[in-house]
């Protein structure tokens, strides 16, 4: 693991001794890679993912490049219309230790946009 997957990686243990889902309010988790961006609701109180979207959905395979903030936005849209069909409105944002700025925030607009509240 490099210096700079470490430093993310306490970045990211540090922020989730804050961030912790209910079933009430489960936690938005965030993955990012260089060719992809995940994103899952996660209830931590049961330790199970309740649902889950990333550029490597189906719906996305036939899209263009899949590493761009147009595709962040996508995908946290698709998330967020899964969600409120399963009847969720609110979710605690956990940024996974990234910095909120590109393709986390595209990602966190793209789900206010569909309907979800953090």
């Amino acid at each position: 693991m490099s210096v700079k997957e470490q430093a993310r990686e306490r970045r990211h243990k540090r922020i989730r001794k804050k961030v912790f889902g209910t079933a009430e309010r489960p936690r938005l988790c965030v993955y990012r890679s260089l060719n992809h961006i995940y994103a899952q609701i996660i209830d931590d109180a049961k330790g199970h993912t309740v649902m889950a979207a990333s550029t490597l959905d189906k719906s996305m395979r036939e899209e263009g490049h899949k590493g761009n903030a147009a595709m962040a936005k996508k995908v946290g849209q698709t998330l967020a219309a899964k969600a409120v069909t399963a009847g969720m409105k609110k979710v605690v944002f956990d940024r996974g230790g990234y910095r909120y700025h590109g393709r986390i925030k595209a990602l966190a607009e793209g789900a206010r946009e569909g309907g979800l509240e953090f």
